[in-house]
């Protein structure tokens, strides 16, 4: 399928921001309970829908959610998550590798109480991360710090196929029934122990404890998987394009792609992003692209704290900072398309992601309205249009304009 050159598609990746009605905000949705004036006005120049992002079968995590939005059917690509994050890291994955994704968790009395480690600091979090590989790396065992609580180890490819859970799954659980299971589980249960005695007295978390933050006391693997292959933008869609993301996931799969990583200072994943900067960064990219993907996680970071009023906060600063700018763009390009829409859900009430449709606001050049007012999951759910295959909805963003 290709695109007409002269457009210029532009996505805002509102990661999380589906989730289910609450009491404590009136049997509404975060996302309903938000002022999104731009978010509206997207709505009323277009079309409002939904679309499934996780195929049954599949996790609700978010390598499976963006792949699905970006065009790529879950079944047929993903290998795993880690791969994807490692790519963008600089790790070369090879042919006998499997990447895991390393969280340094919090775990305390045989619970999960904290998926982030309090959100430690990169900084703080490379400290820790090069004791671990200082400690337990080998040549077939390779420890590399990455963005926060978020790192990769690569190991050999016998742990290809172990049944491995997401941290952020199980806060507040008994860790113990969701550790690795499978073949070779039990050697990545020992090096989640031995990161224990290697972090328990670390300075860095005894600096932390003392300053009434979280520890980072463990190494958490899931995720893990062999290098995959994707089709690039330029072959199945015909057009060029970049990303934006502080996420290592979704920067990995753009890569994988063939859409080029933009660097934007001061971008974070949490509530203290650079909203702004990626909204300039992203848009001004256009004079050389026909696409920007632009991914902000803070939504889905407020769900997983169970925080709704974070959730909304967030929700309105990509509204005010990001889609208001996108329309305005759009205002001064008549061949313009946008679109708004999460991955997948994370429920406030269980702080955790969850399968099911998520809504889609898109407008712009050859897209008829459908006298959609506003953006959320109950217009969504009574909109014009519905994917139930989720990777087919970039097939129509990027479709005919004429």
């Amino acid at each position: 399928m290709k695109a007409a050159r002269d457009t210029k598609f532009i996505v805002i990746l509102v990661d999380g921001a589906a989730d289910f009605p609450l009491d404590e905000l009136g049997g509404r949705t975060p996302l309903a309970a938000a002022d999104t004036p731009n978010m509206d006005a997207v709505a009323r120049g277009g079309v409002v829908g939904s679309l499934d992002p996780i195929p049954e079968g599949q996790s609700a995590g978010s390598d499976v959610g963006n792949l699905s939005v970006l065009g790529y059917d879950p079944d047929v690509y993903l290998t795993g998550r880690a791969p994807l994050e490692a790519a963008a890291m600089d790790i070369a994955l090879g042919p006998a590798d499997v990447a895991f994704r390393c969280n340094l968790v919090t775990l305390d009395d045989g619970v999960m109480q904290d998926y982030s480690a309090g959100h430690i600091s990169t900084e703080e979090a490379a400290e820790l991360i090069e004791s671990v590989e200082e400690a337990l790396g080998t040549a077939n065992l390779r420890y590399h710090a990455g963005v926060q609580y978020r790192h990769i180890l690569v190991a050999g490819e016998q742990y290809a196929e172990l049944g491995a859970t997401p941290p952020h799954d199980i806060i507040g659980h008994d860790y113990a029934p969701y550790l690795p299971t499978g073949e070779g589980s039990e050697d990545v249960r020992e090096w989640m122990v031995a990161s224990r005695a290697v972090l328990a007295e670390h300075p860095v978390n005894r600096k932390r404890v003392a300053a009434g933050k979280a520890p980072g006391n463990s190494t958490w693997l899931w995720g893990q998987g062999k290098a995959p292959t994707l089709p690039t933008y330029a072959a199945k869609y015909g057009v060029n394009g970049n990303a934006i993301s502080a996420v290592d996931l979704v920067r990995g799969i753009a890569r994988y792609a063939g859409l080029s990583v933009l660097h934007v200072d001061g971008i974070t994943g949490f509530l203290d992003t650079n909203y702004v900067g990626k909204a300039e960064v992203g848009l001004s990219s256009l004079d050389d692209a026909d696409f920007v993907y632009i991914h902000v996680e803070a939504p889905d970071e407020a769900a997983h704290l169970g925080d709704a009023a974070a959730k909304i906060e967030a929700i309105e600063a990509i509204d005010r900072e990001i889609v208001a700018r996108a329309l305005a763009y759009a205002g001064g390009n008549a061949a313009t398309r946008i679109a708004v829409l999460p991955d997948h859900i994370t429920a406030i009430r269980t702080r955790t992601h969850a399968p099911g449709a998520v809504p889609f606001a898109a407008c712009g050049v050859g897209i008829k309205g459908d006298g959609s007012t506003s953006y959320c999951e109950a217009v969504a759910a009574q909109g014009s249009l519905g994917f139930p295959s989720g990777h087919l909805w970039m097939d129509w963003f990027l479709g005919p304009t004429g």
